[in-house]
């Protein structure tokens, strides 16, 4: 796990957009499908946490599954990160298999830029909806630390209320005990984000356009090894 950042994290200057989305994919597409390298997207030079997903579209077309969702809690150069977490998310999410070249016209990307960090009062100080969150906690059985977050869609995406947030947060985090033991004693950090998503259809119209290039046919390299945190459910 990247870590716990720290409260004095600024916000970072710029949200998510189109082009952060657009870089996640050239990376995804690139290593899948191989071809020419394209130009790499005007990416702010600026550093600030973040995180990709992957969700893909159900065969029936009437839904959307997780494919994977990984970031960092700590500022990293943006052009970089994105290259390195789409990646990641895509082909190293332990809870689901490498997303493969025959996907990509149904996988739909989002990018989540992290800002406004800082401590909650206690379990229940953060709204859903508007907060993410970052448990830590002593495991009263074994003594290690544990940790876990959710971004900030995940509670009202689930339709859970505060606590079932929370006690979901802890399961995530490794706890198999009765909830109610640890939760009173959290440390809980909460932040915000901005978020973009685009479709893969939507991506590929974007390259056509801007280089008159189709995304690439071949297969691609290799990812070097990146230490990451999941905040999906």
């Amino acid at each position: 796990m990247t870590g716990t950042p720290s409260l004095a994290v600024e916000p970072p200057p710029l949200a998510a957009g189109v082009v952060h989305a657009v870089a996640a994919f050239d990376a995804l597409a690139s290593h899948l499908l191989g071809g020419p390298a394209a130009k790499p997207p005007e990416v702010e030079d600026v550093s600030c946490p973040l995180f990709v997903s992957w969700h893909k579209r159900s065969r029936q077309g009437d839904g959307v599954r997780l494919r994977g969702c990984i970031g960092t809690l700590e500022p990293r150069p943006l052009r970089a990160a994105l290259h390195d977490y789409a990646l990641t998310s895509a082909l190293r999410d332990r809870r689901f298999p490498p997303i493969e070249a025959r996907e990509l016209p149904n996988l739909r990307c989002t990018v989540s830029l992290l800002t406004c960090f800082e401590a909650a009062a206690g379990w229940e100080d953060w709204e859903i909806g508007k907060h993410g969150l970052i448990i830590e906690f002593t495991d009263p059985h074994s003594g290690g630390r544990r940790t876990a977050t959710f971004l900030p869609e995940v509670a009202a995406h689930e339709g859970w209320d505060k606590q079932q947030t929370i006690d979901h947060l802890i399961r995530k985090a490794g706890y198999n005990g009765a909830t109610v033991v640890v939760r009173s004693g959290l440390k809980v950090t909460r932040y915000q984000s901005t978020a973009y998503s685009l479709w893969y259809e939507d991506y590929s119209k974007l390259c056509c356009e801007n280089s008159s290039e189709a995304p690439r046919r071949q297969r691609g390299g290799k990812q070097s090894p990146l230490v990451t945190v999941s905040a999906s459910q």
